[in-house]
């Protein structure tokens, strides 16, 4: 009796082993047949594509050139597309308000050497903001902010102020260092998993929900724009090859230790929602105490995308922090 239950039980694994391997193969085909755009194919109509020294980076402005730049830079899985109504409203109020996308996302070009390291993505920015030449406000949102605060932290002449939108910055971070869950290590593996999971266009207002307080801001249309890049060839590959990148803490990072934001000179501010899990608002006040003369602007009620969850409310705090940085 016993040696049956156990055939049984071996034979459920089996199955059920080659009901995931079977699925995992399905959502990889069904990616590789949907992603067929390339790189400045099926752009959106408003934006334009930047040629830097390290890359091509998708671009959309609103606003007069010759006004005071803002540079908006997203998070997850997102793209400018993502910075519209913000983009809309920094306008009106008088500047020239500029978002780009972060390798690999949105319609930007995917890293040649395949390297999302937190350092070799400040990198990429500062062959931006040296192609842009305009030193801007830098408006970095969630993992966007890792990158920015590198980039800021190396050149701090090429921007004029720098605004924190709930960053994952991971501070002290490299004091505990973590590797990539076993599962993960094989890039086969992996981006097959990123084919069910993060690429998949079934979970994206799943993940997107995730993420906030206020669940009813996943709307479809914003959900819609979250997809429109899930079109570019190699999306898949490119988002499994960053993936290190959100799970293991960068070891070597500036932007990762307290002295370096103590010594940073750039003028700061920080908005977060007070709903956050993703980035406590406690990383928040850590980060506001430790920057001399930053700004902290909590809003009540609202997670880790304030800029979905509650427009009107972070259109107007992002405007007092941009006051506050220009002073």
């Amino acid at each position: 009796m016993g040696s049956r239950i156990a055939s049984l039980a071996l034979r459920i694994v089996f199955f059920a082993a080659l009901l995931a391997v079977t699925a995992l193969a399905i959502f990889h085909l069904a990616a590789a047949l949907r992603e067929t755009a390339g790189l400045g194919e099926d752009l959106p109509p408003s934006g334009q594509m930047v040629t830097t020294g390290d890359g091509v980076f998708f671009t959309r402005a609103k606003g007069q050139s010759a006004r005071p730049q803002v540079l908006f830079a997203h998070g997850t899985a997102a793209w400018s597309g993502l910075w519209e109504p913000t983009l809309e409203a920094v306008a009106a109020a008088g500047y020239h308000a500029v978002a780009f996308d972060m390798p690999p996302f949105g319609y930007s070009e995917h890293a040649g050497d395949t390297n999302y390291a937190r350092q070799r993505q400040a990198l990429r920015l500062i062959a931006l903001l040296e192609t842009l030449g305009t030193k801007p406000i830098f408006v970095a949102h969630s993992v966007g902010a890792g990158p920015a605060a590198e980039a800021i932290m190396m050149r701090p002449d090429l921007v004029s102020g720098f605004i924190v939108v709930d960053g994952a910055i991971g501070l002290n971070a490299h004091e505990t260092p973590k590797s990539l869950p076993f599962v993960l290590r094989n890039r086969g593996l992996r981006a097959a998993l990123v084919a069910a999971t993060a690429a998949n266009p079934l979970l994206t207002k799943r993940f997107l929900q995730d993420f906030m307080h206020v669940k009813g801001a996943a709307t479809p249309d914003i959900v819609d724009v979250l997809q429109r890049p899930m079109t570019r060839r190699g999306y898949t590959d490119a988002v499994a090859a960053w993936v290190p990148e959100l799970l293991v803490p960068p070891r070597d990072a500036a932007s990762t230790r307290p002295d370096n934001w103590r010594a940073l000179t750039v003028p700061t501010a920080f908005i977060w929602g007070d709903r956050d899990t993703v980035t406590p608002p406690a990383q928040a006040e850590t980060l506001h105490a430790l920057v001399t003369g930053s700004q902290l602007l909590m809003l009540p009620g609202v997670g880790h995308i304030p800029q979905l969850e509650a427009q009107p409310e972070f259109q107007n705090a992002l405007l007092v922090a941009l006051e506050h940085v220009r002073r």
